[in-house]
């Protein structure tokens, strides 16, 4: 009870006492067993904050994946900034600031749901509409495992072709990183694309949708450079924005487009646009525009936080409804395609897809997809004697009733006949389940409610709130797959219910049950009362 007095005390004064000179301030002790989620995505896997210490500051790094300036706890309770600020978990308390802007908080209700719907509405409204069906009907085939920095005309169609060869169904072919003539010359290279006019249509013809690797950054030896430089299109150094800023990323260093300049992006989307009307194109994946990038000693036409800069690259992909991001701030309740960071090719890895995926959907950022089956870090599979194939086929497991589900590796490389056929089994239950995930993610639209959802959203306060191995796809879809290698049986928490298995088995909640796993099962259950 003292504690209860306690902190109702402490969050009546903190709300009337949240500016101390150029700071905005909130603190707060939390409720017993409060548990909070939001930040940024990557560090899911520590969620939900509030029993250990923890600490982040948002200005400028969300840690190469999606970001938000939102807390919402399992007391419904939510923390909200215009701008990013500084938290931190620790003694039982929380503590926010921010010299950018005033920090909102308030009590929405009494459960993680309550919260999220507040801040939902009130903070990143959803706008009615969905990315592209097919990512949620169809796989996904992303080319950069398989062909790297080596894409090119010939190994893109092979590799179209050996996915319908091997059962396989077609979906969205994503063309990655090294396909243009050079950053920022948004041009197929003829030496590797004979005639990708052509090309395209093949793909088109095999059953794919066909997406184009982009960013924002602009190589500084070319001649786009130069015209874009003239134009004041491009971020200046800090030293009287006599040159433009140099940034170093991972593919070396170059000069990166200024947004704030509306000039950069109308010739940006015009690119695009180009090889949409010129090639048939369907969309892009949108890679870089970190905030980190921005978070240099660097000039932009307009003053704005790194994290803006972010958001300003993330409202392009609104132009063309197939798309995909990696990193994104403040962009929840948009119709934009959000992936996990890259993962490697391990089972740790593995583990952090399901909190990774709730994160996202409490932050707004619904439609998701996690990282490449079997991981996206390219340098794992150079060598085949390196790679698990008992982790690439639980991965695809994890991945098949998620929003979307990517390939890269290609299975049929890599794999035993058995593996690939369990492998393809997932793909068809994707497939075949797409038409429930499309529902899901149209209703999700309007309402903008997560599509994957943690146990303690869909069943508040009854001791799910620290769950990470199994999620609710809906509100009556509960999937468990093993993320343990040489695992073949695991427990399960069912909630109050009855619940038919995908082996035909009927379980009656609350309840926690065993159950036998081998490599060829995901367990998945539908709520049926």
């Amino acid at each position: 009870m003292l504690r209860l007095i306690i902190f109702f005390l402490c969050f009546y004064i903190s709300s009337i006492a949240q500016e101390t000179g150029d700071e905005y301030y909130f603190e707060s002790i939390l409720f017993e067993s409060e548990r909070w989620w939001g930040g940024v995505v990557v560090d899911g896997s520590i969620m939900p904050f509030g029993k250990y210490e923890y600490e982040h500051d948002l200005y400028g790094d969300v840690k190469e994946n999606q970001g938000s300036p939102v807390l919402i706890s399992n007391s419904g309770r939510y923390v909200w900034c215009d701008e990013p600020f500084r938290f931190e978990f620790n003694n039982d308390s929380l503590k926010v600031s921010s010299n950018l802007s005033q920090i909102q908080t308030g009590k929405a209700g009494n459960s993680l749901r309550d919260a999220y719907l507040f801040v939902s509405q009130n903070f990143f409204p959803s706008q009615g509409k969905i990315p592209d069906a097919i990512l949620f009907t169809s796989p996904q085939y992303n080319t950069w495992i398989e062909l790297t920095y080596n894409q090119n005309e010939k190994d893109i169609l092979d590799y179209a072709q050996a996915i319908v060869d091997n059962g396989f169904p077609p979906g969205i072919i994503m063309i990655d990183d090294n396909w243009q003539e050079d950053y920022g010359t948004w041009k197929f290279k003829a030496a590797e694309f004979s005639d990708p006019k052509k090309m395209v249509e093949k793909l088109h013809e095999l059953g794919f949708k066909v997406m184009l690797w982009v960013c924002p950054f602009v190589s500084a030896d070319s001649p786009n450079y130069r015209f874009l430089e003239m134009e004041n299109a491009l971020l200046m150094e800090d030293n009287e924005g006599k040159k433009p800023a140099i940034i170093r990323w991972w593919n070396g260093a170059s000069a990166l487009l200024d947004f704030t300049n509306p000039f950069a992006e109308k010739w940006f989307v015009d690119q695009l646009k180009s090889l949409v009307e010129t090639f048939n194109i369907d969309g892009f994946k949108f890679d870089a525009g970190d905030p980190n990038f921005y978070n240099g000693k660097i000039i932009s036409n307009k003053r704005i936080t790194p994290n803006e800069h972010s958001e300003l690259f993330a409202k392009i992909g609104l132009e063309f409804p197939l798309n995909e991001y990696r990193a994104c701030w403040k962009m929840g309740g948009q119709p934009l395609a959000q992936r996990l960071r890259d993962k490697r090719h391990d089972w740790q890895d593995l583990k952090l897809l399901i909190p990774g995926i709730i994160a996202q959907g409490l932050m707004g950022y619904q439609f998701t997809c996690p990282d490449m089956i079997g991981g996206g870090e390219f340098g794992s599979f150079l060598n085949l004697k390196t790679i698990d194939e008992e982790l690439i086929v639980r991965s695809a497991q994890c991945s098949a009733l998620m929003p979307m589900m990517q390939f890269s590796v290609a299975p049929w490389r890599i794999l035993s006949k058995e593996n690939i056929y369990i492998c393809r089994e997932m793909a068809d239950l994707h497939n075949k389940m797409g038409g429930e995930i499309l529902k899901l993610a149209k209703e999700s639209a309007v309402s903008g409610e997560p599509i994957v959802r943690n146990m303690e959203y869909v069943f508040p306060h009854e001791g799910y709130s620290e769950i990470k191995d199994q999620f609710m796809l809906g509100n009556d879809i509960l999937v468990a797959p093993v993320l343990k290698k040489n695992t073949y049986s695991r427990e399960i928490v069912f909630p109050s219910g009855k619940w038919l298995g995908d082996d035909g088995s009927s379980v009656s909640g609350p309840s926690k049950i065993k159950v036998e796993v081998p490599l060829n099962r995901l367990p998945w259950y539908r709520r049926i009362n």
